[in-house]
């Protein structure tokens, strides 16, 4: 049951609508709202170093990073009100963190107070990201102890909710999470695996089914064939899906700092939110 959503914020157009989806989220479940805004240490010092190796130390940048540090604060102050006041306008219970550091690390260190966090695909930063996911969302996706909703740059209310389901635990971990939702907005919910065996796909299924016997809305199966990840990513393009659920990683997990394939592909290349359960 979520009750609890972490949301990082910052000023990016990506935080906005991943606060949209919050807003969304939290009155449909009746949850509450954790705003969590970090001071990049990293900015700081890095800007610091940089900025005393150009000048060879002279006066004016030898205070630059205290400076820096309280710019920025007071700038995170600022977005953190501008959330509480709209999050008080949503009629949603609220609070605020400021805290300094590593923004992953803060995010996923704050995680184990909330059932759910969310954070935009990109941040501030994210012009000096490469791929198609942040180094902020990717790091947290690979470190958060808790499930994931990445959103993507615009805002959809959510109709047609997908599961990627391949019977292993994490993935079982994702069709609780998506049956909540999907009771809880009264949408239905589309579930798909993917095997090459079609025998084997048919007994994952088969468990799926089981599962969601007795939910309404009635849930939907599909059996898809071919390469899991660029099958997931065909099916929610053809479906206009608006939100998919997917365990961190399935049957190939190694360890558990690196993410399966699958999912990687997933997270940067969905048109939708992303929901990942560990």
């Amino acid at each position: 049951m979520i009750k609890k959503i972490l949301i990082g914020i910052d000023s990016s157009e990506h935080s906005r609508n991943a606060q949209a989806y919050a807003f969304y989220i939290a009155r449909k479940l009746d949850a509450a709202l954790i705003g969590l805004h970090v001071v990049d240490i990293v900015s700081i010092e890095g800007s610091f170093f940089h900025d005393i190796s150009g000048s060879l130390g002279l006066e004016p940048y030898l205070d630059f990073s205290s400076k820096m540090r309280e710019v920025l604060t007071q700038r995170g102050k600022a977005v953190l009100d501008a959330f509480a006041e709209a999050t008080k306008r949503e009629g949603v219970p609220v609070e605020t963190i400021l805290d300094m550091g590593i923004v992953a690390n803060q995010i996923c260190e704050r995680a184990k107070s909330a059932d759910l966090v969310m954070i935009g695909h990109r941040g501030v930063n994210e012009r000096f990201s490469t791929g198609l996911l942040g180094s902020t969302a990717e790091s947290v996706a690979r470190k958060c102890p808790r499930p994931l909703f990445i959103s993507p740059q615009t805002f959809r209310e959510m109709k047609r909710p997908v599961l990627a389901y391949d019977g292993s635990e994490r993935a079982s971990r994702a069709m609780r999470a998506a049956a909540d939702f999907s009771a809880g907005f009264g949408i239905p919910l589309s579930v798909i695996t993917v095997a090459r065996d079609p025998k084997l796909g048919e007994r994952t299924l088969e468990e799926a089914r089981k599962y969601f016997e007795h939910f309404t809305p009635r849930a939907e199966f599909h059996q898809l064939a071919g390469h899991a990840n660029e099958e997931i990513i065909k099916f929610i393009k053809e479906h206009d899906a608006d939100c998919l659920f997917i365990g961190a990683y399935g049957h190939s997990r190694i360890i558990e700092m690196v993410l399966g394939s699958t999912t990687e592909y997933v997270l940067r290349n969905s048109t939708c939110p992303v929901f990942m359960s560990r």
